[in-house]
Order: structure tokens, then C-alpha cells, then sequence
């Protein structure tokens, strides 16, 4: 498939996205927002009255509402920044947006230190009045957090704050996403090839060594020429965070974190502990990578090569959305039948794009349809992509039609669990269906690097974010050689001796636009491992188990996340989802050795 990218006006518009079902164009959304300030008078205009069951439900309900039209208006112009982040009345959009948003917040701070100005008896005897019944669950984790609420004065300082300490993120993702450039780079034929945060990948998973090389070094090159300013950045995010957590009386920021999904630290320290423990197996499938690449040293622009000789399929889109609903056909009629309305309905923009947001994401709000972000490049990691975005896509249609609007939500910890749900259970259609030794290893391949990147890159990635806060917490500065330092020492541990570490590769961590969203990489473990435990359930059990995880997905934020996962059938208060998962991950590379000798 040709990596060459075009301006999005030149791209075929019947594989972008359609807004509609938020604003038909820019003119209505901006009609739209001066409609905005009814709303949030009707909120603000309920300051000083919070003090019983009857007023704090009417509040509550004002809030929803204001929220939903907050949302839809941010969620469109996200979107179209997204399109093409070089646009310049999409980001003028996305601005003023952000500022509404930001004022909003700052607004509406008085409301939940002054309910937690109540005792913890009349809060208590509150959250249980009938009037209180549909908010009960949003009551019960108020209470929660009234050790950690500050006066409303302090609320609106930190409200009036959030731009500014979103700062640093946005710096990173302008940097990433529009500034930063990479020089086009040679072939073995000497063909050159554009460079970018959305095809690197696609680059790394040639079999064309030279390519994977040049683009790697081309990557590295740009990111090391900005790595102050990355750094100072991060440092900022990292140092807001702790200011942070400090005024809200945690012990730290990754308590404060965590505390937001009611999750205990002790999960994040046994994944790390978990993955430690199983660390020789991911060394094991370093050396195999080596031993089938047939490399006298196996480089960091290797780990992504494939591993089989044979033909690299390439698949249409067309062929992505058929292998996509055989995949998820075990979940039943209803459920696939949304999925093809995703594909119909213009849920999805697909090609990559001068200026567009890499990577993939779903976004959407409980008005809108579930947003899919692409930018697919016909790989088999590009069809299991989709997947996974379809998974963010159907838990949140799900939710949204099964709880009120303020219960949707389904949080960060639970948010990859059916994405990764959906990516396992199409490898093992395509593993079931599949007796060709070479094809049979490209998807044990992509098997493996599933575990390889969610598992344990997103665990060393969670250990590098963890070290930092500690790091900065414990006065450390954290410069561009302490940052680089710390990233390359986890390379060294994770990987193990037989890759040849690259100077270049200790630039990565600026590269990775989610330790800017505040210990949220974990999650993808966590996630992942509780995954792996669903899909062999469903796999294994059938319709009981399908039943289960499908209310999982229905439960939206209407839970905790830990009880929700446990009507899952996964406890991750325990240490087995993730030895399960890493034993998987064992089984599979054991079939890929074995199959290796037969190559």
C-alpha cells in the first residue's frame, strides 16, 4: 500500500468520518455554543443552595445537561482538529472550546465542596433518599472523595489553573503531531520514503532492513533535536501532577490517580511485579526474533520486523471489516449488526492524511455516535486495529443505551478490556482457520507482539512513569539525561542481552503521548490481562460467558470498576489475570519456537 500521504482534500471522502450526528458544519456548532451560557446559568445560579437531598438531585440533573452539550461541542471540535492538525480554524475551534470548558469548570467548582461541607451523616442519610436514587452510585463516590476536596475557593483556583496545567500535553502533541519533522530516508533500492509519526510503524514492519533502519535513525534524529523541550514538558505535566495530589492531601500522584477508580496501588505494583517474574519468556522471544530474522545482531528497528520470510499479506478495507465481523460473530447477532453500522453509517475516517492525528482512537459522546480514528495501511496489525477501536466503539454504544447519561462513562481502567477482547478473539479465528506454516507464524507473530506491546512495553512504559513521579517527588530534576537515562535502563531489563541497544532508541519516551494522561498506561496491562481471561471464556463457555462480559460492557461507570470486572469473571485484586495472561503469552511463543525448526 502506498505510504505516500495526501492532503485530506484530495483523500476520498466516502472513507471519512460524518460529524453529523454532532453538528451538520462549523456554522451550526458555533450556533450551538452561544446557546452554552443558559446552561451553565442554570448551574452556577444553584451556588449556596446544595444543602439537602431535593436541590442537590435538581443539581446533579442541571449538571448532566450542561455536561451533554459541553461534550458535544468539544467532541466536534476535537474531531476536526483531528482531520488535519495544521488547520487553522479547527484549532481555533479546539481553542475556544477548551477555554469554554476550562471557565465551565471553573464556574461550577463551588458545587462539590460545598455538598462536602455536610457531615458524613447527612451525606450519608442524602445519598440514600428516594430523590437520590438515580444518583446514588455519583453520591456514594462524592463521599469518597471528601478527604481530598479542598474549600470552593481552592476548587475554582485549580479549576482556573487546568488550561494552564494542561499546558505541557499540548505542547508535546503540537511538537509531535504538527512541528516536528523527519528527513525521508532510502530503501535497499535507494527508493525514499516520507517519514512520520503515522507511517514509522508501517516502516518498522518492512522487510527491508535498510528501511527499518534508515526511518528508525530518521525518527530518533528529530526527536533527539527537541528533547529539552520534550523533556521540560513532560517535567511540567509531571510537576503539576504532584502539586497536585499534595493539595489534595495523597500521598502522591499515583495515589491520586488511582483513587479516581477506587483502585488500590497494590494492582499497579503486582503488574509490575508479575511481569518481572516473567521476564525471561520475554527475553526468550527476543531470541527467537533473532534466530528468524537470521541477524548477527538484532537491533532495536528489529522488534517489529516480521518474522516469516513468506509473503506479508496486505488487506483492503473491505477485507478488514469481513474479518472483523467473523471475528466478533461469537458475541451475537445484535452485536455484530452495530458493528456494520459502523462501517455504513460513516462512523470511521480510514486513510492516514498530511496533518492528521496518528495513531487511532475512539471518541464520541453519548449523543453521537462512537467515532473510530484510523489510519489504516491494509497490515494485519492495521485490520486488528480496527478491531480494537471497534471494541472502544461498542462499549460505549452499549453503554450509552443501557445507562443514563451521567453513568455511562465507563473509566480508563476498564476502557481497554473490550478493545483487546475484540483484537484476541480475531487472532484465534485467524489462528483456527490456519494451517500454512508461514501464514501460520505471521499471525503467532502478531499474536506475540500483542502481549509484547500491551503486556510488557505498556508495563515498562508504567514502570518509566512511576520512576519519574517518584524521581520528581523526591526533589530529582528531571532533565533530558535523567529522563533518557531511566528509559534506557528499563530497555536494557525488559529486552535483555541479545538486542543491541541503540544511543538513539533513550529518545522513545518522548514519543509516547500518554505520560501526559496521568498514570494511565498501566491500564492497558491490567487491561490485556483481563482480556486474555474473557475471551477464552467466551471462547470456551459460550453463551453464559458472552452474556456476562456483554452486561460487563453495558455496566458503563455505573460501578466501581474492580466489581465490574468481577461480573466478568476477572479479579485482578489477585495476582491470577496477569500470570494467566503471561502464561498465554508463554503457550504461544513455545507453538512459534516449535514452528520455527519447520521454517
Amino acid at each position: 500500500m502506498n505510504t505516500e500521504l495526501k492532503e485530506r482534500k484530495d483523500t476520498d471522502p466516502a472513507y471519512h468520518w460524518d460529524l453529523s450526528t454532532l453538528y451538520k458544519n462549523d456554522e451550526e456548532w458555533q450556533k450551538e455554543l452561544d446557546t452554552l451560557d443558559d446552561l451553565i446559568q442554570d448551574v452556577t445560579g444553584r451556588q449556596g443552595t446544595l444543602h439537602d437531598a431535593e436541590a442537590i438531585a435538581a443539581y446533579f440533573a442541571a449538571e448532566t445537561a450542561l455536561k451533554r452539550k459541553l461534550n458535544n461541542l468539544f467532541n466536534y471540535a476535537s474531531l476536526r482538529q483531528s482531520e488535519d492538525t495544521r488547520a487553522a480554524e479547527a484549532n481555533r475551534m479546539y481553542a475556544r472550546i477548551f477555554s469554554r470548558a476550562t471557565d465551565v469548570g471553573s464556574r461550577t467548582a463551588f458545587a462539590e465542596p460545598e455538598i462536602l461541607e455536610l457531615s458524613q451523616e447527612e451525606l450519608e442519610q442524602i445519598r440514600d433518599a428516594e430523590v437520590m436514587k438515580p444518583y446514588r452510585f455519583t453520591m456514594e463516590c462524592l463521599i469518597r472523595r471528601k478527604p481530598h476536596t479542598l474549600s470552593a475557593g481552592e476548587e475554582e483556583i485549580l479549576a482556573r489553573l487546568s488550561q494552564a496545567l494542561n499546558a505541557p500535553q499540548e505542547i508535546a502533541e503540537k511538537l509531535m503531531d504538527a512541528d516536528l519533522t523527519f528527513d525521508s530516508v532510502p530503501d535497499e533500492h535507494g527508493q525514499m520514503h516520507e517519514v512520520s509519526g503515522a507511517n514509522y510503524i508501517l516502516h518498522q514492519q518492512s522487510t527491508d532492513r535498510t528501511l527499518r533502519k534508515n526511518a528508525f535513525f530518521s525518527l530518533y534524529k528529530g526527536y533527539g533535536s527537541h528533547v529539552h523541550t520534550f523533556a521540560a514538558a513532560y517535567a511540567g505535566a509531571v510537576h503539576g501532577a504532584i502539586a497536585e495530589a499534595a493539595a489534595r492531601h495523597y500521598g502522591s500522584s499515583r495515589e491520586m490517580s488511582m483513587a479516581e477508580d477506587n483502585i488500590p496501588t497494590a494492582v499497579y505494583d503486582q503488574l509490575i511485579a508479575a511481569v518481572h517474574d516473567h521476564m525471561d519468556v520475554m527475553h526468550r522471544y527476543v531470541r527467537l526474533r533473532k534466530k528468524l530474522l537470521g541477524v548477527d545482531e538484532l537491533h532495536y528497528y528489529d522488534l517489529y520486523a516480521p518474522l516469516t520470510e513468506g509473503p506479508k499479506d496486505e488487506y483492503s478495507y473491505d477485507q478488514a471489516k469481513e474479518m472483523v465481523l467473523q471475528a466478533v460473530s461469537v458475541l451475537g447477532e445484535d452485536y455484530v449488526n452495530t458493528v456494520k453500522r459502523a462501517f455504513s453509517e460513516g462512523w470511521i475516517d480510514v486513510y492516514p492524511n498530511k496533518g492528521k492525528t496518528g495513531g487511532a482512537y475512539s471518541s464520541g459522546t453519548y449523543d453521537s455516535a462512537p467515532y473510530i480514528l484510523l489510519n489504516y495501511t491494509g497490515t494485519l496489525e492495521s485490520v486488528s486495529t480496527i478491531a480494537h477501536e471497534m471494541g472502544h466503539s461498542m462499549h460505549s454504544w452499549l453503554a450509552n443505551h443501557a445507562q443514563p447519561a451521567h453513568l455511562a462513562d465507563y473509566t480508563m481502567f476498564v476502557a481497554e478490556v473490550a478493545s483487546t477482547v475484540n483484537e484476541n478473539l480475531m487472532i484465534e479465528q485467524l489462528l483456527k482457520d490456519c494451517d500454512e506454516p508461514h501464514r501460520r507464524m505471521a499471525l503467532l507473530n502478531q499474536y506475540l507482539e500483542s502481549f509484547k506491546g500491551t503486556v510488557y512495553r505498556q508495563t515498562m512504559f508504567a514502570e518509566f512513569e512511576m520512576k519519574a513521579h517518584a524521581l520528581a517527588e523526591q526533589g530529582e530534576a528531571l532533565d533530558a539525561d535523567t529522563l533518557n537515562e531511566l528509559y534506557l535502563e528499563l530497555i536494557r531489563e525488559y529486552f535483555g542481552e541479545d538486542l543491541v541497544i541503540d544511543d538513539e532508541v533513550k529518545y522513545e519516551w518522548a514519543r509516547i503521548p500518554h505520560f501526559y494522561m496521568l498514570f494511565y498506561v498501566y491500564v492497558y496491562a491490567t487491561g490485556y490481562s483481563s482480556a486474555a481471561a474473557i475471551s477464552q471464556k467466551i471462547l470456551n463457555e459460550g453463551p453464559e460467558a458472552v452474556r456476562h462480559y456483554l452486561e460487563f460492557l453495558q455496566m458503563g461507570g455505573s460501578r466501581f470498576p474492580l466489581d465490574e470486572l468481577r461480573h466478568a469473571g476477572v479479579d485482578l485484586m489477585t495476582p491470577q489475570p496477569v500470570a494467566t495472561a503471561l502464561e498465554k503469552f508463554a503457550a504461544v511463543l513455545a507453538e512459534a519456537e516449535a514452528l520455527a525448526d519447520q521454517l
